[in-house]
C-alpha cells in the first residue's frame, strides 16, 4: 500500500498565484524523485471548529487560505530514498533553491506528517 506526506499551511490569501507556480515549480521534484502524485489544495470549504481547526493548527489570520497538499508514494521505503536524495540535492536544484522558488508563506507554520495507507476505497 503506499504511504502519504500530508501538509498543512496558511498561506496569504494575495499569494494564491505565488502559491501554483511556487507548488508547480517544486512538486516536479517529488515526481521525478518517485512520488505517484502530488496534490496542493486551496481553501474552498473549510468549517471552524469549536474546540480545534485547521485555522488553529497553522495559526491562519484572516487574510490567509488554508491550504493542503499531499504526496502519494508507493511505499515508505521510497518515500525515505527520496527524502534522503532530496535532501542532499536541495541547493543546487533551482526548483527548491529559497531565492529562486521562495514559499510564498511562512514555512514555520507548515504542519507535515507521514502517514501509513490503512484503508484505501480507491477504484
Amino acid at each position: 500500500m503506499s504511504y502519504i506526506d500530508g501538509y498543512v499551511m496558511a498561506v496569504p490569501k494575495a499569494n494564491k498565484e505565488k502559491f501554483i507556480a511556487h507548488a508547480s515549480m517544486g512538486d516536479e521534484v517529488f515526481t521525478e524523485a518517485g512520488a505517484l502524485r502530488v496534490v496542493e489544495c486551496w481553501q474552498d470549504d473549510v468549517p471552524r471548529g469549536k474546540v480545534t481547526d485547521f485555522y488553529g493548527a497553522v495559526k491562519a489570520t484572516d487574510d490567509e487560505a488554508v491550504c493542503f497538499s499531499f504526496v502519494e508514494w508507493p511505499d515508505k521505503e521510497t518515500r525515505n530514498a527520496a527524502m534522503a536524495r532530496l535532501h542532499e540535492t536541495m541547493q543546487s536544484d533551482p526548483r527548491m533553491d529559497p531565492d529562486k522558488n521562495p514559499m510564498p508563506f511562512d514555512g514555520a507554520r507548515l504542519i507535515f506528517g507521514g502517514f501509513e495507507v490503512v484503508v484505501d476505497l480507491s477504484k
